[in-house]
């Protein structure tokens, strides 16, 4: 029953993922509907995001081949310039993985067990859906990627660092962020597609190591690893639809989304139809 059970988690995960609606929210939530009504869990979402960030490394393989490979160049060889795009895009990723990494070892705790009350979910559901609405409307929408600057950079990385935080969405923190700053929709999302590789690789390997022979998690290691495999097929057909998607359209359908679900979320706990 497990395997069926982290087979539809890793469907959903794949899902979510890259839409600006919180994956671990949603994972959180379909836990509650399961069988045993379980939370999958930070460790188990976490590894399951190896599979959506390895549709990531695929999808815009080119450029991050290109990317990592003159970024190596410009700091070993010195023979490509400091000042080329690709080399300060490296740097970018860089420095705006900082914030997250650093959030992350200190908040670990809180990540596994606070942060993940229902009632906070239904909240940034909100708030963050509110958010993002609003810039998608005001936001200028005029600089591509190739202007992002080191401010912008770190900027991003401090709103995907609120991430953390099931809810928050981690596209919709920093797609948000770039939008408040005058990026376009689809140079918002990709860099913070590509800002989110290094995070979550390091997350995911960091859980795998740690917590999935824990024998009191909800999932072993067999199904957690068939729900990452399912994330990753089911993810890459998302990401594609969905840079599609944002290169002519606006995120107001998921902003509508993020908050009726989070008014239902309310509903349902204060009913005690559900517990936080």
């Amino acid at each position: 029953m497990h395997i069926l059970e982290a087979i539809f988690l890793g469907f959903v995960q794949g899902l979510t993922e890259f839409l600006p609606v919180s994956s671990s929210a949603h994972l959180r939530i379909v836990g509650l509907f399961l069988p045993d009504a379980k939370d999958p869990g930070a460790a188990f979402t976490a590894v399951t995001q190896l599979g959506t960030e390895t549709a990531v490394l695929i999808y815009f393989w080119k450029d991050i081949t290109r990317i990592v490979g003159r970024w190596f160049r410009s700091v070993l060889r010195r023979d490509v310039p400091k000042g080329d795009p690709d080399v300060r895009l490296g740097w970018l990723v860089i420095l705006g993985t900082i914030p997250i990494g650093v959030a992350g070892l200190l908040l670990k705790d809180s990540i596994e067990t606070t942060f993940r009350s229902l009632w906070i979910v239904a909240i940034v559901l909100i708030v963050f859906g509110v958010v993002l609405g609003v810039l998608d409307v005001v936001g200028r929408k005029v600089r591509p990627i190739e202007q992002m600057t080191f401010r912008s950079g770190l900027l991003i990385g401090v709103a995907q660092m609120l991430a953390l935080v099931p809810g928050v969405s981690r596209s919709g923190a920093t797609v948000s962020m770039g939008l408040a700053l005058g990026y376009t929709r689809p140079a918002a999302a990709r860099f913070a597609f590509l800002l989110a590789v290094p995070a979550v690789f390091l997350s995911g390997f960091y859980e795998a190591a740690t917590s999935l022979g824990d024998h009191g998690a909800p999932f072993g290691l067999v199904d957690t690893l068939v729900a990452t495999v399912v994330a990753f097929v089911v993810g890459f057909v998302v990401i594609a639809g969905f840079m599609n998607y944002i290169a002519k359209r606006s995120f107001m359908p998921f902003v509508v989304y993020r908050i009726a679900l989070g008014i239902v979320l309310i509903v349902l706990l204060s009913l005690g139809v559900i517990q936080p």
